[in-house]
């Protein structure tokens, strides 16, 4: 039967996995009933950005929904809209900002798919004060292979709701969702840069700015210990007092990128960097109007800083540290780092809100971000990490970190035994898989 299917190359984002996987691309509701029943294992794929191959995986046949890019209902008044799982984030924004609606729970990329965001539960900048995407969501409609058609939300049947918000796509195919919307009159905002001396320092501002509408988050560096922590956060609040109107977002990917067979990313380019990042902060006025696409997608046109790992790619290592546990996590963090000297390209921390179930990346947390040039040595002090992340309770992201194994997922997840309980009692045969659900045995 897989002869009649088409086939090709996939990349995880941080191109420490690849596969050939076999395909269809539905594009009748009807087609993902027929699809779905042409293999033993399935997957739904988006837009493929996550940076862990969670969308694909040898053996699984892949159902890619980019032609499930549809509105299907918006009601002004009651503040809801129905869109198809395929639509892209820019294209959602861009029809809910004209009639001055969103959801503030935007993750970092343009062209990433709302179903995407929905199985990774994932977040923007503001996770602080607005949590993640699973505060606005009202209803899912979900097809599973031998279950059929499944309406969900709060009130239908809320335990398969619940494992599908995060779920990784492992319920079924997201073929539909409903979405709570907040009011956004003006698209600009205000962004005010503070400095910082230290992690330490950094942690107690961003802990002070709990602020309602604000998207908060630092940079630091981290190419020396001498300098590590040192960095500015940035806070981004709504201008009030610009006009309603908004420049529309890109829609379509630009190919302005190009590929590097070799890590442009080592000690000395990373110093270099930093340095004059950090003046161009310091130069510049430190309050400043921004445009909403700048300030919810600060990646966008700036891709080349991800190309620039080389052929061997990058790791992401995002972190949940409880505040109990912080200082004692960052002093034994800095303790390995003497010792490993990594070699890391950025540092991030933000505030993290939310309640933490099954494999959802949230919590009442600080959320603190590393990227990694992918060597030996970087994988060793992870390592070293990973057993820090079991002593103080810490939650890496599995969607983010492609090297996190079944021993650090069950030890950090504290929910991962009934997730996968409550999975296998709903799908007894376990029939939607991707190379992270086999590598951590969901």
């Amino acid at each position: 039967m897989k002869n009649n299917f088409e086939k090709k190359k996939l990349y995880s984002f941080d191109k420490n996995y690849s596969s050939t996987i076999f395909f269809k691309e539905p594009d009748k509701y009807r087609e993902i009933e027929k699809f779905s029943k042409l293999s033993k294992e399935i997957i739904t794929t988006g837009a493929n950005y996550s940076y862990s191959p969670a969308a694909f995986g040898e053996g699984s046949l892949s159902l890619m929904l980019k032609r499930f890019d549809r509105i299907l209902n918006f009601d002004l008044k009651k503040k809801e809209i129905t869109v198809e799982s395929g639509l892209i984030l820019s294209k959602f924004l861009n029809f809910l900002l004209k009639n001055n609606l969103w959801i503030p729970q935007i993750p970092g990329y343009p062209f990433i798919t709302l179903g995407g965001a929905v199985a990774a539960n994932s977040h923007g900048k503001s996770c602080g004060t607005h949590g993640t995407i699973r505060n606005s969501i009202k209803g899912i409609l979900l097809f599973h292979k031998t279950n059929g058609w499944l309406e969900l939300s709060e009130e239908k049947n809320k335990d398969i709701f619940d494992l599908t918000i995060g779920g990784l796509g492992l319920t079924g195919t997201i073929v539909n969702i409903t979405f709570k919307l907040s009011s956004l009159e003006h698209k600009q905002f205000n962004t005010t840069i503070d400095q910082v001396t230290s992690v330490k320092d950094c942690i107690k501002k961003l802990k002070q700015e709990y602020l309602e509408d604000t998207f908060i988050y630092s940079w630091n560096r981290a190419d020396n210990i001498k300098n590590f922590g040192k960095g500015f956060i940035f806070k981004n609040t709504i201008n009030n007092k610009t006009s309603k109107k908004f420049r529309k977002i890109i829609e379509k990917r630009k190919n302005n990128v190009f590929h590097l067979p070799f890590a442009l990313w080592n000690k000395t380019t990373i110093k270099v960097a930093n340095i004059m990042y950090s003046i161009l902060n310091k130069i510049q006025k430190n309050k400043r109007n921004e445009e909403i696409e700048k300030v919810i997608f600060p990646f966008f046109g700036k891709e080349n800083y991800f190309n620039f790992y080389g052929k061997k790619g990058f790791i992401e290592s995002q972190l949940l540290v409880p505040n109990e546990k912080l200082n004692e996590f960052i002093d034994e963090f800095l303790s390995f780092y003497k010792s490993y000297n990594p070699t890391i390209a950025l540092f991030s921390i933000k505030n993290m809100s939310g309640t933490q179930k099954y494999l959802r990346f949230e919590g009442d947390k600080v959320c603190i971000t590393f990227d990694y040039v992918n060597n030996d040595l970087n994988q060793k002090f992870l390592s070293e990490i990973d057993k820090l992340c079991i002593k103080y309770k810490v939650l890496p992201s599995i969607i983010k970190d492609s090297r996190i194994n079944k021993h650090t997922f069950e030890n950090c997840y504290v929910q991962a035994q009934e997730f996968k309980d409550k999975l296998k009692g709903f799908d007894k045969d376990r029939l939607y898989k991707s190379e992270l659900s086999k590598r951590l045995e969901i």
